[in-house]
């Protein structure tokens, strides 16, 4: 896991980097990011807190606590996920155009980079909706705490992951 994470950061810091050459292009079109960005930050640093007392309510053996706790962090991720799409939607409606006939490598950086993080959120939702069916199996528990860790780990990681390219969307201007 630490090994993917680490090939996760340096495909990002290539696309930052990218980025930040790009705007220093005087056809860089500067816009507002969309407020529903903001309300979807807050879901998934929500989550990373359901996600947190999940994996504490396991280890104390507390299965309805944790079958709750982990039902709604996979929610919260999928929640996170429409609200990312609504907000390419919303940053289109306000006219930039995100790929296509027309499109400003700004608002096309804005789709890949938070495109690629939606894809690795979306298989952290996968993880959790494994451990969210393994709460729910009625075959013999299995109490090895390391698969709910690795699932913790890799969650939290994408939640920080998406507070950094959140502020650095906001704070990269050329």
């Amino acid at each position: 896991m630490w090994i993917a994470m680490a090939s996760i950061i340096m495909a990002f810091s290539g696309l930052i980097s990218a980025y930040l050459v790009k705007m220093t292009q005087d056809n860089w079109l500067q816009f507002k990011l969309p407020s529903i960005f903001a309300v979807s930050t807050l879901i998934i640093l929500l989550s990373s807190a359901t996600m947190f007392l999940a994996e504490k309510a396991f280890k104390a053996r507390e299965t309805p606590k944790y079958r709750l706790l982990i039902t709604i962090t996979a929610f919260l991720g999928l929640v996170f996920i429409i609200l990312q799409v609504v907000g390419f939607y919303t940053t289109k409606h306000a006219g930039v155009q995100l790929i296509g006939k027309g499109a400003n490598a700004s608002g096309s950086f804005l789709l890949v980079i938070a495109g690629l993080h939606i894809l690795h959120v979306l298989g952290g939702v996968i993880a959790l909706l494994v451990q969210f069916f393994r709460a729910y199996s009625r075959k013999t528990r299995n109490y090895s705490v390391v698969p709910i860790e690795v699932t913790a780990l890799y969650w939290h990681f994408v939640d920080i992951l998406w507070l950094v390219l959140f502020v650095f969307f906001m704070v990269a201007k050329p």
